[in-house]
C-alpha cells in the first residue's frame, strides 16, 4: 500500500495545480492550464512514472517518425488515423526528421509488450523491444491527450502531452475479453468495434465463443450444416448467422493489427445442441433434436461412445486450427451435466491430443481439472467467491501440478451480470456485480492454494443471452472492462479503489467522444457536464 501512495504522488506531481478537481478532467486545456493533462487519467495504471520537464504540444508541423519497418510504419499510420480527424493536422508518417512523435524499436527491459514513453518540449518518443509494446505505448499517448482527441471532427485543442517518462510492462501475459457470439450473433463490424475498444486498454486476447446450444457460428467445410443449419437461429428465435472462413480471417487480421490474439472456442461435450441438431449421427440415438432458442444449460451432450464424435472433433479442430494463427484453442468443457463423469474424462482424454496434433494449446473451462488436463493446458476459472472449497481445491491442485490458470470469477468480472437490481440487461445468477466489486480483488491471491505463478492472467467474459446489439455490449462492458484490463496489466502495488475510481472517471469524456454508451455508475465520480 505504501508503494501505491508513492506512485500516486508521482502521478499527482505532474499537476501544475495540485487542487485540480475531477470535474476538470477532460475539459479543453488552455496553454497555461497544463494540469488538464495529468498522467493520473491513465487506465491501466502504468508501472513506473517519473514526471518532469516541459509538455509537448502537437502542432500543424508535427510529424510521426518511425523506424524503416513495415510493422512500425503501420503503427504510425494507426496513430495518425486516430489523431488527424480531431486535430485537423496532416501528421505525416516518415522515417526522417527530428522531434515530433517518435516510434522506435530498441533494447530495454520491456519484454514482449512493455514500452517507455518520454515526453518533453521537443517531442514524444515511445520505445519498445517489440511492435506490440509500441502499440500499447500509443494507447497511453492517446490517454495523455485531451479526451476530445478521440472525436471524428476538428476540435479546438491545444493538444498538450505532459512532460515526463513512463516505463511500463504488464503484470500478466493473458489479458482477455470473451465475446459470446453464439447466444446472439454479432457481425464482423460489431466485433471489430469491440476489438478497438479492447485495444485502448491493452487487452491482448479476444476469446470468441463460437458454438453453443443456440448457434454454431463458424463455417466448417467438412460439416457444412453446422453453420447453415446450426447457425440459423439464436436466443429468442432470431435469424442468427455465422462467419464464413473469410469473415473469420477478417476478424483475425483486424485483431492482429491491434495486437490481440484470437482464441476460438468450440464448446464440448456439452453446449452442443446446435451441432446435434445439424447432424443426427452425432446423437447416441441417431435422432437430431430441434434447434434451440432458449437459455437453459446442461441438457446437451455429444455421444462419447461413438467414433463419429471424434471424427467430427478432428475435422472441426483441424479446420479451425488451420485458420487460426494464435497458439490456443478453447474446448469449453463446462456445464456438461448430461455427460457422466466417466464419459467426460474419456472424452477429454480423446480430444486434448487432437488439439495438440494440430499445433494448438488446450484451454478449457475449469471443469477440465476434473479430468486430466493435458501438459501445458490452461484452465479458465469461472467460479464464485462462494464456490465450494472442494471445487476450488480441485482447480488449485491442477495449478500445483502445472496447469496454468486464467481467472474469470463470475461474481467479479462476468460482464453480463447486472450492475444492480435496476439494470435493464444481463443476468444475476452470480449476484449483482457493481463497478467496485469487479475491480476490487487480486488475481494473484484470489484462488486459495493456487501458486501465484500459475496465474497467467484474467479474462472478462460477456455472455449474450440478453445482449442483442452493439449498444448492449458497450453498456455492459463499460466501465467494468477497464477494471479487468487494469487487473491484468498494472502492478499489484497500484491496486487501490479510491485512486482507480478517479482515473476511471476520467475515461468518461473519452468514451463520450468515442460514442461508447456506458453505465454511469454512482460509485464513480464522473465529471459534471
Amino acid at each position: 500500500m505504501r508503494q501505491h501512495h508513492r506512485t500516486t504522488r508521482l502521478l499527482g506531481s505532474l499537476l501544475l495545480v495540485a487542487a485540480a478537481s475531477v470535474s476538470a478532467v477532460g475539459a479543453t486545456p488552455t496553454p497555461t492550464a497544463q494540469n488538464a493533462l495529468p498522467l493520473d487519467r491513465i487506465v491501466p495504471a502504468p508501472a513506473s512514472v517519473t514526471p518532469g520537464g516541459s509538455p509537448y504540444r502537437l502542432t500543424r508541423d508535427t510529424h510521426i517518425r518511425v523506424d524503416d519497418s513495415g510493422e512500425v510504419r503501420r503503427i504510425g499510420a494507426y496513430l495518425a488515423a486516430v489523431l488527424r480527424p480531431s486535430t485537423g493536422y496532416r501528421l505525416p508518417v516518415t522515417t526522417h526528421g527530428k522531434g515530433g512523435i517518435r516510434l522506435r524499436l530498441g533494447k530495454g527491459p520491456f519484454g514482449a509488450e512493455g514500452y517507455r514513453l518520454d515526453s518533453g518540449g521537443k517531442g514524444v518518443t515511445i520505445t519498445a523491444a517489440k511492435p506490440a509494446g509500441l502499440f500499447h505505448g500509443v494507447q497511453t499517448l492517446r490517454q495523455l491527450l485531451p479526451a476530445a482527441v478521440e472525436k471524428d471532427s476538428v476540435q479546438p485543442g491545444p493538444w498538450l502531452v505532459a512532460g515526463g517518462t513512463i516505463t511500463d510492462t504488464p503484470r500478466y501475459g493473458w489479458r482477455g475479453a470473451m465475446l459470446d457470439v453464439s447466444r446472439h450473433f454479432f457481425t464482423v463490424d460489431q466485433v471489430k468495434r469491440y476489438i478497438d475498444q479492447l485495444a485502448l486498454y491493452k487487452v491482448n486476447k479476444l476469446h470468441l465463443h463460437l458454438s453453443d446450444d443456440q448457434g454454431w457460428r463458424i463455417a466448417v467445410d467438412s460439416w457444412p450444416r453446422l453453420a447453415t443449419h446450426g447457425g440459423s437461429t439464436q436466443v429468442g428465435g432470431g435469424p442468427g448467422g455465422y462467419y464464413t472462413k473469410a469473415d473469420y480471417q477478417e476478424i483475425l487480421g483486424y485483431a492482429a493489427s491491434r495486437y490481440l490474439e484470437v482464441v476460438p472456442e468450440i464448446d464440448m461435450p456439452g453446449h452442443t445442441n446446435a451441432a446435434l441438431a445439424s447432424y443426427a449421427a452425432l446423437n447416441c440415438d441417431g435422432v437430431a433434436p430441434p434447434l434451440y432458442t432458449g437459455t437453459e444449460v446442461g441438457f446437451s451432450s455429444l455421444c462419447v461412445s461413438k467414433e463419429i464424435t471424434y471424427d467430427f472433433v478432428d475435422d472441426v479442430v483441424r479446420e479451425l486450427a488451420a485458420l487460426t494463427p494464435g497458439r490456443y484453442l478453447h474446448i469449453g468443457g463446462d456445464e456438461a451435466h448430461s455427460t457422466s463423469h466417466e464419459d467426460y474424462a474419456t472424452f477429454m482424454d480423446r480430444v486434448q491430443p487432437i488439439v495438440a496434433e494440430y499445433g494448438k494449446t488446450v484451454v478449457g473451462w475449469h471443469q477440465l481439472t476434473g479430468a486430466t488436463p493435458a501438459k501445458g493446458a490452461l484452465a479458465q476459472y469461472w467460479g464464485l467467491d462462494s464456490t465450494s472449497a472442494a471445487e476450488k481445491a480441485q482447480v488449485a491442485k491442477a495449478a500445483q501440478n502445472g496447469t496454468g490458470l486464467i481467472l474469470s470469477p463470475a461474481d467479479r468480472i462476468y460482464l453480463d451480470m447486472k450492475y444492480d437490481a435496476n439494470t435493464p440487461l444481463g443476468l444475476s445468477w452470480a449476484g449483482y456485480v457493481d463497478v467496485k466489486r469487479s475491480y476490487d480483488w487480486d488475481p494473484g491471491s484470489y484462488l486459495p492454494g493456487a501458486p501465484p505463478e500459475a496465474v497467467k492472467g484474467v479474462e472478462a467474459p460477456l455472455w449474450t443471452e440478453t445482449i442483442v446489439t452493439g449498444a448492449h455490449i458497450e453498456y455492459m462492458a463499460f466501465p467494468r472492462l477497464a477494471g479487468a484490463a487494469e487487473l491484468g496489466w498494472s502492478p499489484a502495488a497500484t491496486h487501490d479503489w479510491d485512486g482507480y475510481k478517479v482515473r476511471l472517471a476520467a475515461q468518461g469524456p473519452r468514451w463520450d467522444a468515442l460514442g461508447i454508451g456506458y453505465y454511469r455508475s454512482p460509485q464513480v465520480p464522473w465529471p459534471v457536464g
